[in-house]
């Protein structure tokens, strides 16, 4: 389990500014699945199923998810694919929230 599995997101507005580049390359490793979008600062990551049952069981897990943390991510669902992506609109940027929900839509797949 990823240390960012066991936190909890807190507030993004108030002063809180996006973390730089420097900072997100150091949480990657956390979630090597994921892809750092560096142009737009946000993540991302593909995940594929056999069928459209799996894709949308797997949306509303995310739903779960991103309601009991309070953050959402942008979806692109299709029939057999999800594309998550995060990015702490609030800031323009990346915070530590996007890793932490990263971490734990991870903890589906397991």
């Amino acid at each position: 389990m990823t240390e960012l599995r066991k936190k909890s997101c807190g507030p993004c507005e108030g002063g809180v500014a996006p973390m730089n580049l420097a900072q997100a390359r150091d949480l990657m490793g956390q979630i090597p699945k994921w892809t750092l979008e560096e142009s737009e600062p946000a993540l991302f990551r593909t995940f594929r199923f056999k069928n459209f049952y799996e894709t949308i069981a797997f949306v509303n897990a995310i739903a779960y998810v991103a309601n009991r943390e309070d953050h959402h991510p942008d979806l692109r669902v299709s029939y057999k694919e999800c594309v998550v992506r995060y990015q702490t609109h609030a800031i323009g940027g990346l915070s530590e929230n996007d890793f932490i929900c990263a971490a734990k839509i991870d903890a589906l797949e397991l």
